[in-house]
């Protein structure tokens, strides 16, 4: 029973409800935001779970919100790569009007939700997935699609086919798409003054209204790249106006610089300046560019050469550390800094060659005085028989 001057919220009426004809029944609300409520739905005829995204009954009047659901789901459903979610119709329900997109559902946490809860994430991690994501982003670009929201909630990590940290990219609500993919009477988004997207993670043309184009997603994935890594975003801001205007004005604080325990490989350091360059003529110009960029760095036996590498030209080293990823449930700070690893072409140290060299010359000492007191002996000996 609520409590005195507490009211019982309403129940949802899409749960339990049967749309489309009987193909899907709702079963649970697993989201919602302020365009529409994502819920889990079966299908019984496929003998399958979807996700099916309905856009709020009350915002169907307004053509402007209207026409950005219908263009995600038009965008979505022309794209056919593996790491981007699956789209398998979209349309109207004959109910009462609602917009609908039915996916593929998905299990997991998104990349937001995995670095607060697990910490920032190791190179050889972190940058197989975001290589991933411009595979996703390159198709999409090649037709002439720009997402213009990338941000680590619209990248969701899950297991498919055996692996893990699968990324799909997800929420093209916000894409840029030409006037050919467009169904006619849709509202194009793209007027130069508006400024559409996340501050956090919005390229400086983006921030300033420009028209848009695939470089600024490029942006964007430095961003939560530079995130995931560190723990933080490249600027210190405290409200959105004030990362808006870092974004356009201000350069980013160098990766090294964000979190000095942790030290970074220069070559990876120098990837993500490029792509966070404010001058899109000076990033990489394709996504498939950006990711060969990275995939360097992306495996720990090139990462710690690269750190090492860098290091020993400042330091000596026996102080040359590379990346330790933070323990879990260690919140966003970095984890303990790890012992140096072997050259992965040292061989494999014996017992011996472990052994300290105090317990050597100690060792051989002892040899020593054994030999002495034995040949003392010996002495003895001899002279006793010669005196009989």
């Amino acid at each position: 029973m609520a409590n005195d001057g507490q009211q019982m919220r309403p129940a949802d009426p899409f749960i339990g409800r049967e749309i489309l004809g009987g193909q899907f029944r709702i079963l649970q609300k697993i989201g919602t935001g302020g365009m529409g409520s994502v819920y889990k739905a079966e299908q019984p005829e496929m003998n399958r779970m979807v996700a099916i995204k309905i856009l709020h009954p009350r915002l169907a009047g307004r053509k402007d919100l209207t026409s950005r659901f219908r263009r995600e789901a038009r965008a979505m459903s022309q794209l056919t790569h593996p790491n981007t979610v699956k789209v398998f119709m979209y349309g109207e329900l004959e109910e009462d009007g609602s917009l609908y997109i039915v996916m593929e559902l998905l299990e997991g946490r998104n990349l937001n939700q995995t670095v607060r809860k697990e910490g920032p994430l190791p190179p050889e991690r972190a940058i197989p997935v975001l290589v991933q994501v411009c595979g996703a982003l390159q198709e999409a670009h090649s037709m002439g699609i720009v997402h213009r929201d990338m941000k680590p909630e619209n990248i969701f990590l899950c297991r498919q086919a055996g692996l893990t940290d699968f990324p799909k990219v997800l929420d093209f609500g916000l894409a840029k798409v030409t006037e050919r993919q467009m169904r006619p009477g849709s509202l194009i988004l793209t007027q130069e003054g508006m400024v559409f997207g996340t501050p956090e993670f919005m390229s400086p043309e983006q921030a300033q209204g420009k028209t848009l184009d695939a470089r600024s997603d490029i942006y964007s994935l430095a961003v939560i790249l530079y995130e995931s890594l560190t723990g933080k975003l490249p600027f210190s801001a405290r409200t959105p106006m004030e990362y808006i205007q870092r974004h356009v004005m201000q350069a980013p604080i160098p990766l090294n610089q964000r979190v000095p325990e942790v030290q970074f490989a220069v070559g990876l350091e120098q990837v993500i300046a490029k792509a966070l360059a404010k001058n899109p003529d000076h990033r990489y110009q394709t996504a498939t560019e950006f990711a060969e960029a990275m995939r360097p760095y992306g495996t720990q036996e090139v990462h710690y050469q690269a750190v090492t590498s860098a290091q020993t030209q400042t330091q000596p080293m026996s102080q040359a550390q590379p990346y330790a990823p933070a323990s879990p449930g260690s919140g966003r700070g970095p984890g303990p800094m790890a012992a140096p690893l072997p050259a992965p072409d040292a061989p494999r140290p014996t017992a011996a060659s472990r052994r300290p060299r105090g317990a050597e010359v100690g060792l051989l000492v002892l040899v020593a005085t054994v030999f002495l007191l034995a040949g003392a002996v010996l002495a003895l000996l001899v002279m006793v028989l010669l005196d009989r």
